[in-house]
């Protein structure tokens, strides 16, 4: 299958990242921040694993994604100090929400933080 995974350089991301791997699904790492994101952990499985860096809290710097995923995993949480909590979850849920209607996605799977 392949996978989008949002939040892969958090607690539960980096975790779920190497089961999905290692049960052979094609991983599509979606990072606010490419350079948080270090892919030499992940080097015995380079081909099964791309990056795509997307913030989802602006809708304007979102890259595309594959029309082909077969699920989403929304594990992102919008705890910044500098921003209104439940204001960036809404733009964040709804932005992933509409990219993610532009493929032929049939399963999503959502955690996201506190409320």
């Amino acid at each position: 299958m392949k996978i989008l995974l949002t939040g892969a350089t958090g607690y539960i991301g980096k975790r779920l990242l190497i089961q999905l791997l290692t049960d052979g699904h094609h991983v599509i790492c979606s990072v606010r921040d490419r350079k948080r994101f270090d892919t030499s952990l992940y080097c015995n499985f380079h081909h099964k694993i791309s990056v795509i860096e997307n913030d989802y809290r602006n809708a304007e710097t979102m890259s595309e994604l594959d029309e082909d995923i077969d699920v989403a995993f929304y594990l992102i949480h919008s705890m910044s100090a500098d921003e209104d909590f439940s204001k960036a979850e809404k733009m964040s849920a709804q932005n992933f929400s509409r990219k993610l209607e532009e493929t032929n996605c049939k399963q999503l799977i959502y955690l996201t933080g506190i409320v």
